[in-house]
């Protein structure tokens, strides 16, 4: 079963890494890189099970950007039961992000 990527607001982020494994990409709808990241997670999405995948708004969600201590865009961040695991800065190619999420 594929994987399905939700927008999400500040407000929805804890509750939501709670449990599980749980990818939050923190874009701008402005920024270019980001909307290439987007494609390579669309791709990501169809082949892997167990993972959640969410889209954070930079602009929209300061406060949450700087709870987690976000710094640019794009910027995914692994979580798995709460806890960030891994994050990493820029675009990223689909083989980094799958070591990343250890798919």
């Amino acid at each position: 079963m594929a994987v399905t990527i939700k927008e999400i607001s500040g407000a929805e982020i804890d509750g939501l890494i709670a449990t599980g494994k749980v990818l939050v990409d923190f874009y701008s709808k402005t920024c270019g890189p980001c909307k290439m990241l987007g494609f390579v997670l669309k791709d990501i999405a169809k082949g892997i099970d167990g993972l959640e995948i969410a889209l954070l708004d930079y602009d929209a969600n300061k406060e949450t950007v700087e709870k987690f201590g976000v710094t640019g865009y794009p910027t995914l961040i692994f979580f798995n039961d709460g806890q960030e695991v891994e994050r990493m800065k820029g675009l990223q190619q689909k083989p980094v992000i799958l070591r990343m999420i250890g798919a």
